[in-house]
């Protein structure tokens, strides 16, 4: 008992010393240290130009503050530059240093479309070209337009920016993407795919490289064993080699429920 006394004091000591912004995890978990409170950016949401377009302002008094972007304690034994999603949280992490992280609000994969497991961006792109496979078109005869690629923009679904991940080298569709839709932050709306703010996907945009690792938790937020597909499994191609810069040729993105095999693969939206 006194040596696990003296421990905790050593502990308690040297986090005074270190300063309060990065706690002993345990201690926090025993309720001996307060995590230091989060900071929360609402100056990340103002209306701003990106390149030829207008990013329009998110009025703060319709997203709860616990889907802003805020600077947190986040314990973890990720790397900085770690991307880790929690599905049932629908927060995206990025790890910026001992147990700190930036986190953003996301929506994620509705019911039969959730997935888990690791991955690395391979490519990232700035307002990228959106085409519907032709099983959508068939669906809503409106987006035949679109067959030919709907030009990034701000009524794109895929928003200000994309970011491209493979598994093993293999391209499953899924993205983390911008999205005009902002209301649907918060919530399982997508077909797989992680949506963001467009604002918040312009700031991870320009924090992470091609090579960055993706954790996707499981559904009760757990850390994966694997990677889970959701049934069907989709059809995949080998991703392209990663790339400082974006191929010529401009992705797709599949909004629909089916993974489309092209090059780039197409991915749920």
């Amino acid at each position: 008992m006194r040596f696990l006394t003296t421990r905790i004091f050593a502990a308690l000591l040297g986090s005074s010393l270190l300063g309060a912004c990065v706690p002993d995890p345990s201690l926090v978990e025993a309720g001996l240290v307060k995590p230091p409170e989060a900071k929360v950016d609402d100056t990340a949401y103002v209306a701003r130009q990106d390149g030829s377009f207008t990013l329009p302002a998110i009025p703060l008094e319709k997203l709860p503050t616990e889907y802003r972007r805020q600077d947190i304690y986040y314990p973890t034994d990720e790397a900085p530059g770690t991307i880790i999603i929690n599905p049932a949280a629908r927060h995206l992490y990025l790890v910026t240093g001992e147990n700190r992280a930036t986190r953003y609000g996301i929506s994620v994969g509705r019911a039969g479309f959730e997935w888990s497991g690791e991955a690395l961006i391979t490519n990232r792109r700035a307002w990228p070209t959106w085409t519907p496979p032709p099983e959508m078109i068939a669906r809503d005869p409106k987006l035949a337009k679109w067959q030919g690629g709907q030009p990034g923009g701000p009524t794109n679904p895929l928003g200000a920016r994309a970011l491209y991940l493979t598994t093993n080298g293999v391209d499953y569709g899924y993205r983390i993407h911008g999205t005009p839709d902002w209301q649907s932050i918060g919530r399982n709306a997508s077909s797989g795919c992680i949506r963001m703010i467009n604002q918040d996907v312009v700031d991870l945009y320009n924090r992470v490289p091609n090579g960055a690792k993706v954790i996707v938790l499981t559904r009760d937020g757990q850390m994966p064993r694997g990677l889970s597909l959701p049934p069907p499994a989709p059809r995949v191609a080998k991703a392209a080699p990663v790339a400082e810069t974006a191929p010529p040729v401009a992705p797709r993105e599949d909004a629909g429920t089916a993974v489309e095999a092209v090059t780039p693969v197409a991915g749920p939206v």
